[in-house]
């Protein structure tokens, strides 16, 4: 077969009931489920970035995936370029030929292509892979597999190509190409998870893994595929975070009591007495006294040793310069001094000072006539004033040398005296010197002033230097023990304030959590039970003939646990029995394909398609009917391809008139396979249709029913292909369109939805077809429409002619 030849898979509206949705995925119920839930807007913000952090692997998101075309070139039996065909929406192909033709390498390079793998080979020594090549492919040619893809929402198709350089089976390299993305590796791609959750694929030698494995890998298969992984990776985000922050509290808390006896080691240093009450408060620790004593900041108060240490570190005596400098401006002005003591200047200063000691008695009791002094009988009047006061003048310019002596010395007592200070705050072995020192103050005669002062401040300065010394030895000690504890203070600070404020994120985690750990309870119990439904709605489907019951199918373990496993109740003739021990080998295939059916259209898988390799074996031939109604039921959300060489799965087809594709696959000399397909509903009813014409005696009744009937279901069928691509194309979702599908119960309904994708535009029907296909479409669409109309023959044969070659 060509790759151009793309047969079709439709059956006729009225043949396909009504069908139930897909269950909503995880991702899409986990939004809906947060926005209604009551939840503080942390939470709800924790959870949106937890539910969506990490989903989307590779360039883009990716819509379901369906099989246009599988290309297989040089790979195990097939030689030659070999193309098999795939209309890319659901329906059931069965792909049929003897073995050795081909068509297990056709299943095979599917898997291949989409896992590098072939679960044929896994396990087994590695000889039994290294013949994978194909004999009779021309050295020059290239091993390849190219799977074209029709991706829900893309314009175009899609391209898998693997390839490989070497004889190595597992040294392939593989790319896709999707439109508007470019090419990008196979493992960058949005479905390389999925791939391993949903692997769309099975074969003879999976259905015996299927039921075979150890109880901890049946577990995971099915506990993988109930679509929960989204929300089990949203809590260990979660669980990593919340860890994290209980961690770092639980580590901070853990330090406080070592943190608080080398606190009290240091008990005698008011810094560590601080930290000791900033640590142990009721609600939280004080943080802002503890940086304050981290940053070496002064204590509120200034009491304690240490604060006695450091003012005696600080304190500085007199200035024995400047006291020197005084006391000896001191002694000068003193020497002036007496150097003009009994001189006539000093007789003159006297007498001056006399004369204005009496002027001033004078002036403030002017009534007075006598001597103060002599208490003689005298005239102190005006004129009197006057002379005495010319005599001052003339006595002061005698005297000026004995007053500038004089005023020097003054000025020379108060230089020193000025030097003398005392502070607020002294310590104890400085009170004496400095009471002497500052007693300078009160002296009044210049001489004692001279001589106390000097040694006074000698005394002061030495004690204050052996002070000062002592203090800040004790000091550099103490901080020497405080520097190597505040440096524990201080991580532990930052680690107990961090713990502290992501209190509240903490919470909020844990309130995420439970909301999170609930959801996955529900859905998990819920779809665990939708899927042990399905598995024994599949069984009974496969039990034909079987006096086993299946039960139930259940989890016992958690993902976390060490003995987990998958549990399938049965009963034997209403005994209970297990599974593993009590079925046939038919039987146990049945059962695995109960299991694996579910397993991969479960909603949150983005594969539309499964294979399926020789499922038939070991199968009687009830089961074989049952498999073919299951499939067909399988077929009405999936695009389901089945490689077998046993042609009873075909005749169960057939034989209950269920719609499906067949390809036959024959195998000629030098490895060249070719596949043609064998039925198609569309040619199928043009063909029944060309026949009934062509037949001599052809009663009235079939000519005038029967034909316009057959055209009739070719034209639905086609309608319904092109309804399918388009709306396929468009991204648009597949349950609306079975459900657009079982609402077109008629013809024009059907052509509406497939010129516009709504079946509301019956109207516009005719002017579509006319512009696109001409007047004459027009008519033989009514024609058809008609159905039980004379000129019916004529119909069949036209629609016959026009579809001719």
């Amino acid at each position: 077969m060509t790759e151009t030849e793309q047969p079709q898979h439709t059956a006729h509206p009225s043949t396909q009931p009504t069908q139930t949705a897909p269950s909503m995925p995880v991702a899409e119920l986990g939004e809906t489920r947060l926005a209604e839930a009551v939840l503080s807007e942390p939470v709800k913000v924790l959870l949106k970035d937890a539910l969506g952090d990490g989903e989307a692997e590779g360039p883009s998101s990716i819509g379901r995936i369906y099989l246009a075309s599988v290309a297989v070139t040089g790979f195990r039996g097939i030689g030659p370029r070999t193309w098999l065909n795939l209309s890319p929406r659901p329906g059931v192909n069965l792909v049929v030929g003897r073995n050795g033709s081909g068509k297990s390498s056709i299943a095979e390079g599917i898997e291949t292509a989409f896992t590098g793998t072939n679960m044929r080979w896994h396990g087994l020594h590695a000889s039994r892979s290294s013949n994978w090549r194909n004999l009779h492919l021309e050295d020059s040619a290239k091993q390849e597999i190219e799977v074209k893809l029709a991706i829900e929402g893309d314009t175009g198709r899609s391209t898998l190509t693997r390839t490989w350089e070497s004889e190595d089976f597992g040294a392939s390299q593989a790319e896709v190409k999707q439109p508007g993305h470019g090419r990008v590796p196979l493992d960058q791609v949005a479905w390389k998870q999925a791939m391993e959750d949903y692997r769309p694929f099975l074969s003879y030698v999976d259905l015996d893994r299927m039921i075979s494995g150890k109880p901890s890998e049946m577990y995971d298969a099915i506990a993988t595929i109930l679509g929960l992984r989204h929300l089990s990776a949203a809590d260990s985000r979660l669980r990593a975070e919340e860890k994290a922050l209980d961690d770092a509290a639980k580590t901070a808390k853990a330090e406080v009591p070592e943190l608080v006896d080398a606190l009290y080691a240091l008990e005698d240093d008011e810094r560590a007495v601080h930290a000791l009450m900033a640590i142990d408060t009721p609600d939280s620790p004080d943080f802002d006294t503890i940086d304050a004593l981290v940053a070496g900041l002064p204590a509120d108060t200034d009491e304690g040793l240490l604060a006695e240490l450091r003012v005696a570190a600080a304190v500085q005596g007199p200035d024995m310069e400047q006291v020197a400098a005084a006391v000896a401006g001191l002694r000068m002005a003193l020497a002036d001094a007496e150097d003009v003591r009994g001189t006539s200047a000093d007789d003159a200063h006297q007498r001056a000072d006399l004369l204005a000691r009496a002027l001033a008695h004078n002036d403030r009791h002017p009534d007075q006539r006598s001597c103060p002094v002599c208490e003689a009988d005298c005239v102190l009047d005006g004129e009197w004033a006057a002379r005495a006061a010319a005599q001052i003048a003339v006595l002061r310019q005698e005297a000026r040398a004995a007053d500038d002596a004089h005023n020097a010395l003054r000025s020379a007592v108060r230089l020193l005296q000025d030097l003398v200070h005392r502070p607020q705050r002294i310590t104890t072995a400085l009170t004496d010197p400095w009471d002497a020192w500052a007693a300078c103050r009160t002296v009044s005669d210049p001489g004692e002033l001279v001589g106390r002062a000097h040694e006074a401040a000698r005394t002061l300065t030495d004690a204050c230097g052996a002070v000062r010394e002592n203090a800040t030895k004790e000091l550099e000690k103490r901080d020497e023990r405080w520097r190597r504890l505040v440096t524990r203070l201080a991580g532990w600070a930052e680690r107990a304030r961090a713990a502290k404020e992501s209190d509240p994120r903490l919470r909020d985690i844990r309130q995420a959590r439970a909301w999170t750990k609930a959801l996955t309870t529900e859905l998990r119990e819920r779809r665990m039970e939708d899927f042990a439904n399905q598995s024994q709605r599949i069984w009974e489907k496969l039990r034909q003939e079987s006096n086993i019951d299946l039960n139930g199918v259940s989890l016992r373990g958690s993902e976390k646990a060490t003995v987990r496993k998958l549990v399938m109740d049965v009963s034997i003739d209403g005994q209970d029995a297990s599974a593993l021990g009590v079925m046939s080998q038919g039987e146990l295939h049945s059962l695995a394909l109960s299991l694996f059916l579910p397993r991969a259209v479960t909603a949150d898988s983005p594969f539309g398609f499964i294979v399926v390799d020789d499922p038939v074996q070991s199968m009687d031939p009830a089961k074989v009917n049952g498999l073919a109604q299951v499939l067909h039921e399988l077929g009405k959300h999936r695009q389901v391809v089945v490689f077998t060489h046993d042609t009873r799965l075909q005749r169960a087809f057939t034989s209950q008139e269920l719609p499906v594709t067949v390809f036959e696959v024959a195998r000629g000399m030098s490895s060249k396979v070719h596949v043609k397909p064998v039925t198609d509903p569309v040619r199928q009813a043009i063909g029944d249709a060309r026949a009934l014409a062509s037949t001599k005696n052809l009663p009235e009744a079939a000519r005038t029913h029967v034909l316009p009937s057959l055209c009739r279901i070719a034209l639905e069928n086609a309608f319904v292909e092109a309804a399918w691509i388009q709306h396929h194309r468009s991204g648009g979702s597949e349950r609306d369109l079975h459900a657009a599908v079982a609402d077109a119960d008629k013809l024009m309904k059907m052509a509406a939805l497939a010129f516009f994708g709504d079946i509301g535009r019956t109207d516009e029907v005719y002017r579509e077809l006319r512009t696109r296909c001409g007047p004459r479409a027009v008519d033989l669409l009514k024609q058809c429409q008609n159905g039980a109309h004379a000129t019916g023959a004529r119909i069949a044969e036209e629609w016959a002619d026009s579809n001719r070659g």
